[in-house]
């Protein structure tokens, strides 16, 4: 599923219902299974566009990442702003 994320979608972000037919799995597959282990892992972060491939991910595949696509840090967890001081 991380190689199809990367190699296919250019490490995402891609919708979870597409990603899972991408990689003949069911959508409940991907959410209950393979997802849940990969953000442990720090390898995939979920947001709010979709599922994107993180820095880690990219380094597990041996793989560089595109240049011009942002990942969130390792661990997944984006530095959001919500309101203006």
């Amino acid at each position: 599923m991380l190689d199809t994320l990367c190699r296919r979608f250019g490490g995402g972000p891609v919708g979870v219902s597409t990603l899972a037919v991408a990689v003949g799995e069911e959508r409940e597959t991907v959410e209950e299974v393979a997802e849940p282990f990969l953000v442990r892992l720090g390898l995939l972060a979920r947001t709010p566009r979709g599922r994107v491939a993180t820095l880690g991910a990219w380094q597990h595949l041996g793989l560089t990442p595109p240049a011009a696509q942002t990942h969130p840090p390792v661990g997944g967890e984006a530095d959001v702003t919500l309101f203006d001081q």
